[in-house]
């Protein structure tokens, strides 16, 4: 009897305070609800559920309306909208690199304010302090040319001498302002 009783208290004391003793009882608690529901249930019908196979394939698009693809056809091509009497992005970025071009040479305020009327507020506020010596070409290289990518947004390359200068251009309410500068070196 008393192997028995120290078997007990060992059980209550050591195995069942600890961690893997808690973890345990746990998981014959739960296999024995998962028992009970099994015997409680009666036999399962095999006909029901996911054991059986559809007869024809499971569609959710209905096979008689046009297609629903997501590339259906090449997008229009889109022209920028310029308001009457303004310059179109073309003229403007031609302006904005004449503009740029001249900053060797001449105070840093001058050449801001040869730009303040073809930027945006949010692209002076990036060129605030930048040095008119820093333009890394002299003059223009070729015609300006126009990736629209919607109708206030486009992009403009524009080639120098030394690389290629791109504009990003919007459009508020018709008049194309530069609103970032980027130089790529050849």
């Amino acid at each position: 009897m008393r192997p028995v009783r120290r078997a007990l208290e060992f059980l209550v004391t050591r195995i069942l305070r600890s961690r893997l003793g808690v973890a345990l009882v746990i998981a014959v608690l739960v296999f024995g609800v998962i028992g009970a529901a099994r015997l409680v249930s009666g036999p399962v019908d095999p006909t029901l559920g996911l054991s059986t196979r559809p007869t024809q394939p499971i569609s959710t698009v209905d096979p008689h309306v046009g297609d629903d693809g997501v590339v259906s056809s090449p997008p229009a091509a889109v022209s920028p909208k310029t308001r009457p009497g303004e310059a179109t992005p073309e003229q403007t970025a031609s302006r904005f690199t004449t503009a740029w071009l001249t900053g060797p040479g001449s105070s840093g305020e001058a050449w801001q304010s040869r730009l303040r009327p073809l930027s945006t507020p949010a692209l002076l506020d990036k060129m605030t302090g930048a040095d008119p010596e820093s333009v890394p070409a002299s003059r223009v290289a070729g015609a300006v040319t126009l990736r629209p990518r919607t109708e206030s947004f486009v992009e403009a390359l524009i080639p120098l001498d030394d690389g290629r200068l791109r504009l990003e251009l919007v459009a508020t309410d018709g008049r194309w302002l530069v609103d970032a500068v980027d130089w790529e070196r050849q």
